[in-house]
């Protein structure tokens, strides 16, 4: 392989491992798993949310005061952008973020979250992760939704916790 095929190689992959990064990320905060959320971030890292804005002991205990009080999170990412410079690389990621929760009556709303993540990545000992990770919001909306059947009596039906059907990889548990 030439020098510029390895430098090409090299970078697909850097930017595949900040991806997978990104992508996790996601489903660690859909599914309120802490364990999954620290994995994606330096453990100096800092997170300025807006709501929560500090270190990643704080950001991971913001997030877990949203158990019970969120009903569903779906984060839907979109394109990121990615520079790369030696072990440290800025990325920039569109998300929607759908949050289904209680209104202020009670009855069910869903907030559209329109953000980017605006995320300093650094490679420490041959790992990508988060190092500084700011998140800019532009307007979003609230829905009043009416709640809806599942599509069948027999469908699994989403969790915010480990108990989510994504997590059981045995495959008898892909039939219910």
């Amino acid at each position: 392989m030439s020098p510029s095929e390895t430098a090409a190689l090299r970078r697909l992959l850097d930017e595949a491992e900040i991806r997978a990064v990104i992508v996790r990320f996601g489903r660690a905060a859909d599914r309120n798993d802490a364990d999954l959320i620290r994995s994606c971030y330096h453990p100096d890292a800092t997170d300025a949310h807006g709501h929560y804005n500090g270190d990643l002991d704080g950001f991971v205990a913001y997030c877990g005061q949203f158990t019970g009080a969120v009903t569903s999170l779906t984060h839907f990412l979109g394109q990121s952008m990615i520079e790369l410079d030696g072990d440290a690389a800025w990325a920039e990621t569109y998300c929607l973020c759908l949050i289904r929760m209680p209104g202020e009556d009670g009855a069910p709303v869903d907030r559209l979250a329109n953000i980017r993540y605006v995320d300093l990545f650094e490679r420490r000992d041959g790992e990508w992760r988060i190092a500084r990770r700011k998140v800019v919001h532009h307007p979003g909306r609230v829905d009043p939704v009416g709640i809806d059947a599942t599509f069948a009596p027999e469908a699994m039906l989403g969790r915010m916790d480990r108990e989510d059907p994504s997590y059981d990889r045995r495959p008898e548990s892909f039939l219910p």
